[in-house]
């Protein structure tokens, strides 16, 4: 199994972005998806997740309304658009699969900042 990630960057508060994560080693449509991020001097945070199909979808609290999470079966690839973005989004971005115990991308840098 292997994640491998890309976007994120700087971005100004109200901007937006987008993160990609390239799945391979599995059958990516079998397996629900997750995003976590983790701010410096906090615990790791579940963000969204996505169903196999990409038929139901889940997010905290804190971006919903503001962040969507899909996917594209035929690319094997996950996505995270996110927009409104605001400083407390500021985080390394970590896609996911089969939660704490399972695997993990990269990281992707997040910062929102003026």
């Amino acid at each position: 199994v292997q994640l491998v990630q890309s976007g994120g960057g700087l971005v100004q508060p109200g901007g937006s972005l987008r993160l990609s994560c390239a799945a391979s080693g599995f059958t990516f449509s079998s397996y629900a998806m997750n995003w976590y991020r983790q701010a410096p001097g906090k615990e790791r945070e579940l963000v969204a997740i996505i169903a196999g199909t990409g038929g139901s979808t889940y997010y905290t609290d804190s971006v919903k309304g503001r962040f969507t999470i899909s996917r594209d079966n035929a690319k094997n690839t996950v996505y995270l658009q996110m927009n409104s973005l605001k400083p407390e989004d500021t985080a390394v971005y970590y896609c996911n699969r089969d939660r704490s115990g399972g695997y993990w991308g990269q990281g992707t840098q997040v910062t929102v900042s003026s």
